[in-house]
């Protein structure tokens, strides 16, 4: 899904909700997952202006989960070690974004260089399976 506005944020969380139900989360899980979606394609409008995020159902050695990937060509991530501290921000937020959404989900891997652009991936998996 492109990201350039506060509706496709929306969009997107919802999309994410959706498909992570039919995988087979449930309760707060599916707010992780939404609350984790939204705080990267927000980072996307407030520090690149657009990009994309895509969520896809996941499975791997008998589990199943959801893939969530956030991609921009914005400026990039001087120092990634210090934008995932809990604080930490370059511009108006309270610098929870990129490390909150880590603490929602199972695994979380973030590539970013200057001039560039920025990729996130972060997948959750169901539990009890």
């Amino acid at each position: 899904m492109k990201i350039s506005s506060d509706s496709d944020v929306l969009l997107a969380r919802q999309t994410g909700r959706k498909i992570a139900e039919k995988v087979g989360f449930a309760g707060s899980d599916l707010t992780m997952i939404s609350t984790a979606i939204s705080e990267l394609a927000r980072n996307i409008i407030r520090y690149a202006q657009e990009g994309e995020v895509s969520v896809s159902a996941i499975s791997d050695r008998g589990r199943v989960g959801v893939m969530v990937v956030a991609r921009d060509e914005g400026p990039g991530i001087a120092d990634v070690d210090l934008a995932m501290r809990d604080g930490y921000t370059t511009g108006s937020g309270m610098g929870l974004g990129l490390p909150g959404a880590r603490r929602l989900m199972d695994e979380f891997a973030i590539s970013s260089q200057l001039t560039q652009g920025t990729t996130v991936v972060m997948k959750k998996w169901t539990r009890g399976l």
